[in-house]
């Protein structure tokens, strides 16, 4: 017996979510206890390199099994006609319509939910591990830097790091806005959002000033070469885990940092670090207030 097992994170236009690539785990952590051989079938589009359904040879498996969405559409009945010669099982589906040939083309349905009925989804039974949590704060084109801005260059170059990253990453942008929940709008919000992170990614001074304020460590990234208000915060506030705009680009440019970030000293260093006094500047600013009238 051999399983190809399939959902459509398989197919090359579908979508592969958290809930169908975890049912998937899950149905292929069931097979292996049970010494039952399988493979699973990717879309390039989310694992490249990984079995392709179109590459999966017919006569190479006994069973094919369908995991998890809809049991509806094209893509599914089209499996159907792929795989005539398999026993075709659909598990932890839901069916809308069960005369739809995307449903009746297969041998057996085990469904989560169908007309008058439904059963916990297979998303429940597979294991995952815990994986940082990370906000990313990117500043925008900041055009007063002029012939300085390597805005572009460094969030590219931070972006092919990030997709490497195994973490959940959360983009967090310190824009309040009152009028879509997507953003915050007060900075208690803000400030109460990064205290959630286990660290953050920031190209904005004030994604460093947030992020130390709430105890967690930042890589700061100054997307302006020499070195702009970022540099300039991050040696006020005496933060080493600093990257110049001339470093960002190069290999390897993030690992140092973002591992001690991540280690027990980087976080126990942004736990304890001491908050600058603001007195001297509000002082001085009313003393100047005041001298004025």
């Amino acid at each position: 017996m051999r399983v190809l097992l399939t959902g459509w994170p398989s197919f090359l236009d579908g979508e592969a979510t958290a809930g169908d690539v975890l049912s998937l785990r899950s149905v292929r952590t069931a097979l292996t206890s049970a010494g039952i051989d399988s493979e699973t079938a990717w879309s390039p589009a989310f694992q490249p390199g990984a079995l392709r359904l179109e590459d999966a040879d017919s006569a190479r498996y006994t069973h094919v099994v369908f995991v998890c969405g809809p049991a509806h559409g094209e893509q599914v009945r089209r499996l159907h006609e792929r795989f005539p010669d398999c026993r075709r099982i659909a598990a932890g589906v839901s069916v809308i319509d069960p005369a739809d040939p995307a449903v009746t083309g297969f041998h057996q349905v085990l469904a989560r939910d169908e007309p008058g009925g439904a059963r916990p989804d297979l998303a429940w039974s597979a294991g995952t591990s815990h994986t940082p949590v990370i906000g990313v704060a990117l500043a925008p084109g900041q055009r007063e830097y002029g012939e300085k801005r390597r805005h572009d260059a460094v969030h590219e170059s931070l972006g092919t790091w990030l997709n490497e990253l195994d973490c959940a990453r959360l983009p967090v942008d310190t824009r309040l806005d009152t009028r879509d929940w997507r953003n915050c709008a007060t900075p208690d919000q803000f400030a109460s959002l990064l205290g959630r992170l286990d660290a953050l990614v920031t190209t904005r001074l004030h994604g460093l000033v947030f992020g130390l304020r709430a105890g967690i460590p930042v890589l700061a990234v100054d997307p302006v070469e020499g070195g702009g208000k970022v540099s300039a915060q991050a040696r006020a506030l005496g933060w080493p885990a600093l990257v110049d705009a001339a470093s960002a680009v190069e290999p390897g440019a993030f690992d140092r940092w973002w591992s001690w970030c991540l280690s027990d000293s980087g976080r126990e260093r942004a736990a304890t670090h001491e908050r600058p006094p603001e007195e001297p500047m509000l002082a001085e600013l009313v003393a100047g207030l005041k001298g004025a009238r």
